[in-house]
Formats: structure tokens, sequence, C-alpha cells
């Protein structure tokens, strides 16, 4: 038996799986990641701003739209927690002299950083 067989009726292509022939596909991308900031914009969404969210469902584009957020969320994390860190003078030279000092300053810069990003992103 032959691996693959087309359809001279409808132009498909069947693969040999086992004893059965199956329609032969293009491989779905995988999946992006959604993670923690694509979980809050969905919970915004799902919980305040029902019609986008059934909009985004319904379209197939939800995944697309969450999985941006968690990038954007990520970049925009990183970016900023970069340059508050710089402009406070939290660098590695702190945290080699003083790890207490240094861990309360960034945590206080994550947190910060944190309602930025849930303002500017997640919850508008």
């Amino acid at each position: 038996m032959e691996k693959y067989i087309v359809d001279e009726q409808n132009g498909l292509e069947y693969e040999l799986v086992g004893d059965y022939y199956i329609v032969a596909g293009e491989d779905e991308p995988p999946a992006r990641p959604i993670g923690v900031w694509g979980t809050m914009r969905r919970d915004y969404l799902k919980r305040y701003r029902q019609s986008l969210y059934y909009q985004l469902l319904l379209s197939g584009k939800l995944n697309d739209h969450l999985a941006d957020m968690e990038e954007q969320a990520q970049d925009l994390m990183w970016t900023l927690t970069k340059q508050m860190a710089k402009a406070e003078g939290v660098t590695e030279e702190l945290k080699r002299k003083d790890q207490m000092a240094w861990v309360g300053a960034m945590n206080s810069i994550q947190s910060r950083v944190r309602e930025i990003v849930n303002h500017e992103l997640i919850f508008s």
C-alpha cells in the first residue's frame, strides 16, 4: 500500500496511518504561551469587557491576542525594571555589598513596574 494517495475528485491528499488513510494536513504551528499576563488579561476581558472577549473568542483571535499581551507585558516589565534600577542606582555593586538592600530595592521596583504594566496593558 502506498504511503500517500491523492483523491482526484476532491484533490485531497491522504496519508497511510496504520491500516487507514487519513487526510494529510499541514502541521499546526505550535501554540504560543499565554502565561501570567495573558491569563490576567483574559480574566479582565471576561469579567469587564465581555463584548470584546466574545468577539475575539468567536473570531478565533483570542489566543493570539493573549499571547501578544504576554509578550508585550514581559518586554515592558523587563525594560522598565532595567530603567528604574539604573535611575535609582540599584547595581550589581550594591548587590555585592548589601544584598538585603538590593533585594528590597528590586522588590520595590518590580512592584511599581507590575502596577504600571497592569494599568497600561492588562486592564485597559
